[in-house]
């Protein structure tokens, strides 16, 4: 799985800490993100959703759907 997280967050000229804080989570966890080393539950790929008001499947690639 693949995102745009970090297109999304320079879009809003967010900082990697400031998207942090509006999740809930810290900035390392931000960067695992964005590097694609931590895939977020359900519930955190809402929240990031909802800050850019945009739907989950728009940050959110899902690289096996493409395959089958």
């Amino acid at each position: 799985m693949r995102n745009k997280l970090k297109v999304y967050r320079a879009m809003r000229n967010l900082t990697q800490e400031q998207l942090a804080e509006k999740i809930g989570v810290t900035r390392q966890t931000v960067i695992a993100i964005e590097s694609n080393k931590y895939l977020p539950s359900l519930g955190l790929a809402f929240k990031i959703a909802n800050v850019f008001d945009v739907r989950v499947e728009e940050i959110f690639i899902n690289d096996q759907e493409k395959e089958e």
